[in-house]
């Protein structure tokens, strides 16, 4: 019962910004940790970003730090990444998740189940 939603993907220039939503249903998102992660065409899937249930702490991939946040709106059982002075080294499918243990990686997808269907982004001039 436990869905993620992932959303706000799109095509944009160089220098841009997007915020990608992840939409929770079937369970309460302030009871989670949620972690985005991406995958580039024959890349292995890497850590972005992730968030706490409880502290709001964050975590960023050095490659994304200043230019990407991660909140939370749990009023709207959603989490956001907001990316902004995108590259095209951005370009991937983006998908949020649950880690499945209580310490893990942000930067292991391994560590992390109950995955959405992900959201293209691409960064091209």
């Amino acid at each position: 019962q436990v869905q993620l939603v992932e959303s706000g993907g799109a095509l944009v220039q160089p220098g841009g910004s997007l915020r990608l939503s992840c939409a929770a249903s079937g369970f309460t998102l302030d009871n989670y940790d949620i972690g985005w992660f991406r995958q580039a065409p024959g890349k292995e899937r890497e850590g972005v970003s992730c968030i706490g249930r409880s502290d709001g702490s964050t975590y960023y991939a050095d490659s994304v730090k200043g230019r990407f946040t991660i909140s939370r709106d749990n009023a709207k059982n959603t989490v956001y990444l907001q990316m902004n002075s995108l590259k095209p080294e951005d370009t991937a499918v983006y998908y949020c998740a649950t880690p499945r243990r209580s310490f893990y990686s942000c930067n292991l997808w391994t560590d992390f189940d109950s995955w959405g269907q992900g959201t293209q982004v691409i960064v091209s001039s």
